[in-house]
């Protein structure tokens, strides 16, 4: 058969309309860098010092996007886990304000694990009846992995159930990078990032019953010895009102934060991966620590980015 020849000027020309085509496509759709996608510009451009490590992201409501700094792949992120546990809970088994909700019972796995020196529980008996919203403190406030299986078989008959409806309510908020192993977040299979996390956040503080939970600094609960203490040590400092600590070897320390701006609009920003594959005590002090330096630049800086 014979080949039809492109006369040199034509295919010139199409080589130059090529050229053009891929440099609009370059601009209207970027290209992403190995394994990290290109960070989009921020709503509120602030001098901030972001933490040297892991992956940050914050936003101001009704104002936008802080940015979002380091690499945005799915990491573990322990304990925060449970702020989608409580949503899923709470979507099921909705709480008013006022409202304590039905009493669970508690059964002898939950008892069992209450004790267990390998994750953070709360010390629970067999038998022993709580309301919903305490059982959803003991959950968040001191981090019992527990009794956050505890609720998941509540709810769904079984932990792997309860997984399947995590997922589920994370695709439905448009979180692509995360997936749920678990209830409680001791799972390293349980991976996420500080931007879907984020998603998740502004979902939950609009939820009253979370945001009075999460900005508890420690109460006393019937059938609990002691007094319950929140694992969030920056409670009342620059602002913040909550929301998530987590801790663990791979995840090293995360942290969900929720914070009042001097003028009241809500700061919410997550941190993840500070010092992971040391202690999860030596993780959550980093993690606490760089967060309170950046909580501290945003309420510093925020007003002069308003004038």
């Amino acid at each position: 058969m014979a080949r039809t020849r492109i006369p040199p000027l034509a295919a010139g020309v199409a080589a130059g309309l090529a050229v053009v085509v891929a440099a609009a496509c370059w601009v209207v759709f970027p290209p992403e860098t190995t394994g990290r996608a290109l960070a989009a510009r921020p709503d509120v451009d602030l001098p901030l010092p972001w933490p040297a490590e892991g992956q940050s992201s914050a936003e101001v409501q009704n104002l936008g996007s802080l940015g979002s700094r380091g690499e945005q792949r799915p990491v573990p992120i322990a304990s925060v886990t449970k702020v989608m546990t409580a949503y899923v809970i709470l979507k099921d088994h909705p709480l008013g304000a006022g409202e304590t909700g039905p009493e669970i019972t508690v059964d002898e796995q939950a008892e069992a694990e209450s004790t267990s020196a390998e994750e953070s529980s709360a010390p629970v008996r067999a038998g022993r009846r709580f309301s919903e919203r305490d059982l959803l403190a003991l959950m968040l406030i001191p981090s019992g992995n527990n009794v956050a299986r505890l609720l998941a078989r509540w709810d769904a008959g079984s932990q792997d159930a309860f997984v399947a409806k995590m997922n589920r309510e994370a695709a439905a908020l448009g979180m692509t990078s995360t997936t749920y192993t678990g209830a409680s977040g001791v799972e390293d299979s349980t991976t996420s990032t500080a931007a879907d996390q984020l998603r998740l956040a502004r979902e939950v503080m609009k939820h009253p019953v979370i945001r009075a939970i999460v900005a508890t600094p420690s109460l006393r609960i019937d059938g609990v010895p002691g007094t319950v203490v929140n694992t969030n040590t920056l409670l009342g400092r620059d602002g913040v009102i909550g929301l998530k600590t987590g801790s663990s070897t791979a995840a090293g320390g995360a942290l969900m934060w929720a914070a009042r701006a001097g003028n009241g609009a809500l700061i919410l920003g997550v941190v993840l991966q500070q010092r992971p594959g040391g202690s999860p005590g030596a993780g959550l002090r980093a993690v606490l620590e760089t967060s309170a330096t950046l909580i501290a630049a945003i309420q510093r800086e925020l007003p002069a980015a308003g004038r």
